[in-house]
């Protein structure tokens, strides 16, 4: 399977920002781990601060990759239109939030991204991305 991983703004900044909620470990030190778990399939890793940037990957791979595990951090509670991305692309997206959403500030607890996914995790820490690689390995 082709597998992509894309993260939104600020999340460059894990293990380094706010480590009490986001944890201590770097995406650069994470991604490796999580490709040598998965040998057969290929993951692809793509971060960006800008939406525009965000909606051009999705665009990009989203008719040829298998599926998409999206953090797009902030922007999941304001981006309509990385929304209409999501529901506009064929490749299904697996919507990953390290903290808990739900449980923290209430302008959080709002996804324009959850409704066209096809899992939402959230609250499981950095681990929350190799669950939801597990979820489309077993499910897609």
């Amino acid at each position: 399977m082709k597998i992509a991983i894309i993260n939104g703004p600020n999340l460059n900044l894990i293990g380094i920002r706010e480590p009490e909620i986001y944890g201590d470990v770097s995406f650069d030190e994470y991604i490796p781990q999580l490709r040598l778990q998965y040998p057969d399939h290929f993951i692809s890793y793509f971060q960006s601060n800008h939406e525009g940037a965000i909606i051009d990957e999705l665009q990009r791979i989203g008719y040829d990759y298998d599926a998409i595990v999206l953090n797009a951090g902030g922007l999941t509670h304001t981006s309509i239109v990385i929304g209409d991305c999501v529901k506009a692309i064929s490749a299904p997206v697996v919507e990953v939030h390290i903290s808990n959403i739900q449980e923290r500030e209430k302008y959080r607890n709002h996804s324009y991204v959850t409704a066209p996914s096809v899992h939402f995790i959230h609250g499981k820490g950095i681990s929350g991305y190799q669950i939801a690689i597990d979820w489309v390995v077993k499910n897609l």
